[in-house]
Order: C-alpha cells, then structure tokens, then sequence
C-alpha cells in the first residue's frame, strides 16, 4: 500500500519517536450514555496522539536551528548546515506567514499550508542565496519535513488507543477524523498502530485533513464535507459524536454544526480550554473524557 518513499519515512516517524505519558489534568470526567450516537468523529494531534507541543509544530509557528540542521542533513543536503538552518527556521515561518495571509484575502478565515510547499520555497531561497547544495525534489521535501517534524514536536499514541480503535470497530458505528493536519500525520498510523487509518476502521469518506482543504479549525471548513457524507449516509449531525481536546478548534465548529462534542482532557500538554475566548465562554460539551478507553462508556 505504501511505496518506497512513504516506507522511509515511516521508519524514519518510528526511529525518531520516544515513550511518552500523558501528563494528567485536574478536570473531572463526565460519561453521561448518549442515545442514537452512529458515528464518532476524532482530532488527531493532543487527542488520538500525544504531542510534545499540544499541537501541530506549524500551528504554534515553532522553530528550531539545529531541528532542522539535522532534517538536511538527514535528506542529503550539505554546505553550511548552520547558516542554512538558522536562515530556513527564519524563512520556514515568513513563507507560512505569507501563505496564511494570501488566503485571508482570499477569504479563508483560518487558513492553512501544505507544508511541503513552505519548505520547498526555503529550500530555494536557501540554495539561490549558496546555503545550501543538494538536489530538491518531493523525495528531499517529504523527507525534511517529516524529518523536521519529528523533532519539534515528537508524538506518541494515547494509552489504550489501539485497543479503544478495536472496540469501536466492533461496534455499529462508523468512524471518521476532522483535523488539523500534514501529509505526515497520516504516516503516524502505520508508523505507530501498523496500519493505514482506513485499515483500523476510520472511513476514508468520513476523513478532512486541513492541508488538503487550504483552511484549518476552527472554521467549520473542515467539518462540512464530513457533515454532507454523514447526511447522505443517512446520519443526522446529532447522532454523531465529535471527539477533541480544543475547546475552541474541536468543540466549538462542532456544536456550531450541531454535532454532539467530548471533550478529551487527558494530556496537559494539549488541553485548551480557552477561557479569555468569548466563543468558549458558555460552551459545554456533552460528554467530557480524561482517557480514550471511557469512550465506548457513553456510546
């Protein structure tokens, strides 16, 4: 299912990844049994994995030098590594600033980037400026990417994560993911589970990844496609389930489309309550979660 490429960088997503622990929360659980749930909707990064930063590194404009002298030189590219990445960390965030505020004007509220595309920018500008030698293709991209990546903002499974998957595949109810996202986070599924997202259960129809969508959450973008799919399956959008650790990126697109919401408040790290938000000031989920095993508790 996975060429050549993919296969690398997999393996590269597991060589470079280390145990991590949830660090708990003081929130209360809350597992009311919810009636007519028919499908069960997740976020990725804070939710069904643990992320050393608490979110995508871009959505946090992380940087870091020697992260990304290391990346080039892990995708074969020489010259002056140092230069070149305190230079490409500098450039990394200019393009993504660039990006995001093209497509403000192009009307997008919370607008998102294909990564690969803001690193093959700086990859040019750092070559034309003689920073950096090497050949530039999807290959290297993909490469410094991930390899970037990997050590900014290491992830890790949620505890139970695979054995919760399993539960809910054998249930009447179908599984989909809205979330912000790279083309890397797909590769963290084979990487860590084994298999593809679409083999452990989630419908690939059910599925919005942000960069494929040029817009992130909170805008509710993301969720409409996925909403639609529910509709044509015959699924109202309360009798599905949206899982999340945001309050302001999960919750609140979700409830604003109807959607039934649990928060999951399992990892400080990534928790966001975003009480200093007038959007999340009244806003209480449905159910609320402190471990991913809880989840077939309220189905």
């Amino acid at each position: 299912m996975y060429n050549t490429r993919d296969q690398l960088l997999i393996k590269r997503i597991q060589e470079l990844s280390v145990f991590m622990e949830p660090q708990p929360t003081r929130i209360a659980e809350k597992l009311p049994k919810l009636q007519n749930i028919r499908a069960l909707l997740f976020d990725v990064y804070g939710t069904l994995f643990i992320s050393k930063t608490g979110d995508i590194s871009i959505a946090r404009e992380m940087s870091n030098s020697r992260a990304l002298a290391e990346a080039l030189q892990y995708a074969d590219f020489t010259e002056n590594l140092e230069k070149a990445s305190e230079r490409g960390t500098q450039l990394l965030l200019e393009a993504i600033q660039q990006t995001h505020a093209q497509r403000r004007l192009e009307g997008k509220t919370s607008p998102e980037v294909d990564i690969r595309e803001e690193w093959h920018t700086v990859l040019v500008t750092l070559q034309v400026e003689d920073l950096l030698e090497g050949e530039i293709t999807d290959e290297t991209i993909s490469r410094v990417s991930v390899e970037y990546e990997c050590r900014v903002n290491p992830v890790w499974p949620m505890p139970d994560l695979r054995e919760t998957l399993q539960t809910l595949r054998d249930m009447p109810i179908l599984l989909g993911i809205v979330s912000n996202a790279q083309f890397y986070t797909l590769l963290l599924f084979p990487a860590f589970l084994g298999h593809s997202h679409s083999d452990l259960g989630f419908d690939a129809d059910l599925c919005a990844w942000s960069f494929q969508y040029q817009e992130a959450k909170p805008a509710t973008t993301l969720f409409l496609g996925v909403v639609e799919q529910l509709r044509q399956y015959g699924i109202a959008p309360e009798e599905a389930l949206y899982v999340g650790n945001d309050l302001l990126n999960d919750i609140w697109p979700a409830a604003q489309l109807g959607l039934k919401t649990a928060l999951f408040a399992g990892d400080q790290r990534s928790l966001r309550l975003r009480e200093n938000d007038l959007r999340c000031s009244d806003l209480k989920p449905d159910v609320i979660l402190t471990q991913l095993s809880q989840l077939p508790q309220v189905l």
